[in-house]
């Protein structure tokens, strides 16, 4: 069952997805050549901490750590490590936060020095993927337009999308209903309605969709070890159109960036 939200719940639920867009901009200076995913891990806990917030993967379905950090070829649920990055890595970094009796869940596949173009090309269209895929989250449309324009955009790249792995409403609960595959066909699944609230998250695979777990219970990595980008915001749908609940904003002021997207960059730092 879905559960709509009030403008009063969307409000505090934008509270939560603003910490972890804070979470995901501090950390972005702190990535480079040399530092662990479990260095970030442990800064991200603390910060959340700091904010009034719990970090809201941590114990989840026993997950071990605050962040998922999914490296090169990882697509999501990668558990954070001592092993230091290198220069030409990516890193996917999911984040979750439970703050109020809501949750935000936000991520941001970075760069690790200098990345090869081929990779380059792979983030950006999965940014670009992410976007039309909000585009999609308004009323009149169904949930399955959203993946249909995420799948049609990757594979007009030659990318694989992820089947195994989807988005998913949000709020009280990490994982609420509807799933939002970034696959299907338009005009199919349920009606997008006012007040809902949907974690949108594209990730897509420079080769094959194909993907497996690895023997840790949680990494899931591509098949043919080529690398996977993953991004993700929180959108609420309000007034029959979609409003991004997290920004990327925080995290371009960090890198020193211009914002690309009119859909997800574009906004002021709240």
């Amino acid at each position: 069952m879905i559960h709509y939200k009030t403008p009063e719940e969307i409000e505090i639920m934008r509270a939560s997805a603003l910490l972890v867009s804070k979470t995901l901009g501090m950390l972005a200076k702190e990535i480079k050549p040399g530092v662990s995913s479990l260095y970030l891990d442990r800064l991200a806990e603390t910060f959340i901490r700091d904010h009034g917030g719990v970090p809201g993967f941590l114990g989840m379905y026993d997950f071990p750590n605050s962040l998922c950090t999914s490296v090169n070829e990882q697509v999501v649920h990668g558990i954070p490590s001592k092993k230091p990055l290198e220069n030409g890595d990516i890193i996917s970094i999911d984040c979750g936060v439970f703050m109020n009796n809501f949750y935000g869940d936000h991520a941001y596949t970075f760069e690790v020095g200098e990345v090869d173009p081929e990779v380059k090309r792979l983030l950006k269209v999965t940014r670009e993927c992410l976007e039309l895929g909000i585009d999609a989250c308004r009323v009149g449309n169904r949930i399955e337009d959203i993946g249909y324009f995420v799948q049609q955009h990757a594979e007009q790249h030659g990318y694989g999308v992820v089947r195994e792995l989807v988005g998913h409403g949000l709020g009280r609960s990490m994982h609420e209903d509807p799933q939002v595959p970034n696959y299907g066909r338009r005009g199919r699944g349920k009606k997008i309605k006012d007040g809902l609230v949907v974690a949108i998250e594209p990730m897509i695979n420079l080769g094959t969709h194909r993907v497996k777990q690895l023997s840790d219970g949680w990494s899931i990595v591509t098949l043919d070890g080529k690398p996977s980008a993953h991004y993700e915001h929180d959108v609420a749908v309000v007034n029959g159109k979609p409003e991004v609940l997290s920004t990327f904003a925080y995290i371009y002021e960090a890198l020193g960036e211009t914002p690309e997207s009119p859909v997800t960059g574009s906004v002021p730092l709240p």
